[in-house]
């Protein structure tokens, strides 16, 4: 599976530009994905936060994730606009009958296709190898363009993953 998608981001936007990853609950179809990547150019071009545009970025990744991006370096994102961005999210959600704020499940590539897996089932996966810590974990946690490009698609043992299920350092 090719996880290459750094080159997809806008190379003028600052390091330091926000992000928010939505995960769908399912994979969206070809079509569905077209259209919801229309969706999310319609959405970031009418971004705005106290009149002012937004300069934002947004796209389907994996045919599984949305990612919202806004450089503040000339626009800084308000309450306001974020609460517009995630309304987009929840219209979207409901428009294709997928959630996209479970946080429970989270997403690995496993046997090179990404497959999600509820946080209490980790430690069982791990103690059965249907995981291990070089397994790669998408941490939709990250908050900035520079950490979406460097620490979004990590192995398990360099992620908060490694902490939350104790892992023990490898020898």
């Amino acid at each position: 599976m090719n996880l290459e998608f750094q080159h997809l981001l806008p190379q003028e936007f600052s390091p330091n530009s926000r992000v928010w990853i939505y995960q769908s609950s399912r994979l969206f179809s070809l079509s569905e994905a077209l259209e919801v990547e229309d969706s999310l150019q319609q959405f970031v071009t009418q971004w705005a936060s106290h009149g002012s545009d937004v300069q934002a970025y947004g796209n389907l990744f994996f045919g599984q994730f949305v990612i919202l991006m806004a450089d503040e370096s000339t626009t800084a994102v308000s309450g306001c606009s974020t609460d517009s961005s995630v309304r987009f999210i929840k219209n979207l959600g409901e428009q294709y009958s997928v959630d996209f704020f479970n946080r429970i499940n989270l997403a690995f590539v496993l046997k090179d296709k990404i497959q999600t897996l509820p946080f209490s089932q980790l430690t069982y996966a791990l103690q059965n190898n249907f995981i291990t810590t070089d397994t790669l974990f998408f941490d939709n946690t990250v908050p900035t363009k520079e950490q979406l490009e460097q620490k979004w698609i990590i192995p398990i043992k360099d992620s908060w993953l490694a902490q939350k299920l104790k892992l023990q350092p490898q020898q």
